[in-house]
């Protein structure tokens, strides 16, 4: 009897090993869920830096708004007629001058 028992659980054995390390285990299985999911967020990412770069393209395209605006912040272009102010110190002058004008002038008092 022993010895069927025996057998009996040797069958089992070899029956779940294909379930838990097999080709098609379930190890394999919660490994390629996580793999996709991933992926998936990779791809959401792309879409929408495609996205944008396709506004982007159209913008360039259809618009001279776009076109512009780029001549401006990056090649530094005025129209003709416009006076160009550059503020040395960027934020910090900035800053500096806000406050100025927010406090009222001091008067003298006698």
């Amino acid at each position: 009897m022993r010895v069927v028992t025996y057998i009996l659980l040797a069958l089992l054995l070899l029956l779940q090993y294909p379930l838990w390390l097999g080709k098609g285990s379930w190890l394999k299985v919660w490994d390629m869920g996580q793999q996709v999911q991933a992926q998936k967020q990779i791809n959401e990412q792309t879409q929408k830096r495609n996205a944008a770069l396709d506004a982007e393209v159209r913008d360039l395209k259809l618009g001279t708004d776009a076109i512009e605006e780029r001549a401006r912040s990056e090649l530094g272009m005025v129209k003709q007629g416009e006076i160009f102010f550059q503020v040395v110190g960027g934020e910090q002058a900035a800053a500096v001058s806000a406050v100025a004008a927010a406090t009222p002038p001091k008067d003298k008092v006698k």
